[in-house]
């Protein structure tokens, strides 16, 4: 039976070059950045009847083992529901109606979500 024969002509000097840049980087601020692009944006679009869920945007940053995340959070609460969620998707009245919903977070969101990965790649590929 036949093996596995791997070989190797040169160094990883490239290759270590590009994740020690990586490391580097100081991608905390950068999500900050968009983190409060992203609040503007999503206030900006938000329907405003007297403007409360527009300003309860917020965002986290959060931290996994292998991954970090913008995570946009709207506070604004009304008998334990979301209001940013009910306008988005839509709900049903108390006398049986029904109030669509309208997309206006993706729409507002997705430019933010583009410009990071453009900025990423861009990263990347430059180091």
């Amino acid at each position: 039976m036949g093996g596995i024969t791997f070989r190797h002509k040169g160094d990883f000097s490239k290759t270590e070059k590009f994740f020690n840049a990586l490391l580097k980087l100081d991608y905390i601020n950068v999500l900050e950045r968009y983190g409060k692009a992203g609040v503007a944006a999503l206030a900006s679009a938000t329907p405003k009847d007297d403007g409360t869920t527009a300003s309860s945007w917020n965002y986290e940053i959060t931290h996994g083992r292998k991954e970090t995340s913008i995570v946009f959070t709207n506070s604004n609460i009304n008998k334990g529901v979301n209001i940013a969620i009910i306008l988005q998707y839509g709900h049903g009245t108390r006398n049986g109606g029904y109030v669509a919903g309208r997309d206006y977070i993706n729409p507002a969101i997705q430019p933010i979500f583009d410009k990071i990965a453009n900025d990423v790649w861009k990263e990347v590929t430059n180091l």
